[in-house]
C-alpha cells in the first residue's frame, strides 16, 4: 500500500490513457493520489475530476510561476473551495528562482497570504521550492513561529540535509521524487538515511521526474513504488515496513479517509 503524494494527473499528458494510468496504479498498490494545483482554474479543474475518482484528492493554491495572477479575488475564491471535501491541501506554492516567472516580491506576497489562507481554514501545505531554498527556508520558519500550524511537506526535496533537518524540527514532512533513484542523486540517498522515516513521503510528480530506468520518459502513479524500494534500499530495510510508514504519514498530513 503506497499513496502518490504529488501527481498532476490533471494535466494533459494523461488526456489519452488516463484510466489505464490508474489501472496500473492500482495494480502497483497505489490507494490514493494528491493531485496539487498551479492556478485558480487548475483549482477547480482538479476538484471536478477528484469528484469523478474516488481516490483522488485535490490541492488548491498558486504556483510561484503563476503569482501574478493571484489576486484578493482568487484568495477569496480559494477558502471557498477549501471547504470542498475532496480538498485536503494548500498547494503547490512557494518560491522558484529558476524560472523567474513572477516577480520575485509578488512570489513572496503570495507565497505568504496562501500559508496564511491554511492555517486559516486548517489545511496543510505542499511546498514547491525550486533554487530558493534560503528564502523559502526563511518565510517557512516566520510562519511555523506564528503558532499551531496545519502541517507542511516539502515537496520533491533537492535540498541539503540540514535544510532537511531542520524542516523536520519545525514539523514539517520531506517529500521524496524519482531523482533519488538516479546516479547522480547528490545529497538524497543521505536525506532519506538520516531523516526519520516518520517525516518522509513518497510522490511522483508525474508526468514529470519519472524514476530510473524510466528517467526521461513519462512518469505516473504507478512508479512510486520505484521510489519507495529505493528509499527501502537506502534504509535497509523492507520496503513493506518503509511502505507502510510512508502511507501512514501520508494519511496523518493530509487526514485522509483510509485505514492503514
Amino acid at each position: 500500500m503506497l499513496i502518490d503524494s504529488h501527481c498532476h494527473l490533471n494535466f494533459d499528458a494523461f488526456e489519452d490513457d488516463r484510466p489505464a494510468v490508474l489501472a496500473r496504479a492500482a495494480e502497483a498498490g497505489v490507494v490514493a493520489i494528491i493531485n496539487p494545483a498551479t492556478t485558480l482554474d487548475d483549482s477547480r479543474q482538479i476538484i471536478a475530476l477528484a469528484e469523478e475518482i474516488p481516490n483522488l484528492y485535490a490541492a488548491i493554491g498558486f504556483h510561484p510561476n503563476d503569482a501574478a495572477a493571484c489576486d484578493a479575488d482568487s484568495l477569496v475564491a480559494l477558502r471557498e473551495l477549501a471547504g470542498h471535501p475532496k480538498v485536503v491541501a494548500i498547494g503547490e506554492i512557494g518560491l522558484d528562482y529558476y524560472w523567474d516567472e513572477a516577480p520575485r516580491p509578488v512570489q513572496r506576497r503570495v507565497f505568504e497570504q496562501q500559508l496564511e489562507l491554511a492555517r486559516t481554514v486548517d489545511k496543510p501545505v505542499i511546498i514547491h521550492q525550486r533554487e530558493s531554498a534560503a528564502d523559502t527556508m526563511a518565510v517557512l520558519r516566520q510562519w511555523a513561529a506564528g503558532g499551531d500550524h496545519p502541517g507542511l511537506v516539502l515537496h520533491s526535496f533537492s535540498g541539503d540535509l540540514p535544510m532537511a533537518q531542520e524542516a523536520v524540527q519545525l514539523g514539517f514532512y520531506i517529500g521524496i521524487t524519482g531523482p533519488v533513484t538516479f546516479k547522480n542523486a547528490k545529497h538524497l540517498p543521505e536525506v532519506v538515511t538520516t531523516v526519520p522515516a516518520e517525516r518522509l513521503l513518497v510522490e511522483t510528480d508525474a508526468p514529470f521526474l519519472s524514476p530510473h530506468p524510466f528517467r526521461g520518459k513519462r512518469n505516473e502513479p504507478a512508479r512510486v513504488k520505484l521510489v519507495a524500494e529505493k528509499i527501502a534500499a537506502l534504509r535497509q530495510t523492507s520496503v513493506e515496513v518503509l511502505s507502510r510508514q510512508l502511507t501512514q504519514n501520508t494519511v496523518a498530513l493530509f487526514r485522509l479517509p483510509i485505514s492503514v
